[in-house]
């Protein structure tokens, strides 16, 4: 179930994550270009959105494997 604190970590941590790796990638990709901000923020753009939601979707079987890592770590 979705509640306002999973939603709003997801729309934070889907930014900060889409914003930094599609700006990588981009650059790496084409290089500093006279018109990089807009191809970045094209590319960016559809990359938030899918973020967010994977975010939201993986969420809880990332917390499952997680704990399961560190109870093995435990003993």
């Amino acid at each position: 179930m979705i509640n306002i604190p999973n939603l709003i970590f997801a729309l934070v941590m889907g930014f900060l994550m889409s914003a930094s790796i599609t700006l990588a990638t981009t650059f790496v990709r084409i290089g500093a270009v006279e018109n990089f901000f807009w191809l970045w923020l094209e590319v960016w753009l559809v990359a938030y959105p899918v973020a967010i939601v994977c975010i939201l979707a993986y969420r809880p079987l990332a917390t499952k494997i997680t704990a399961a890592v560190l109870e093995k770590l435990k003993n």
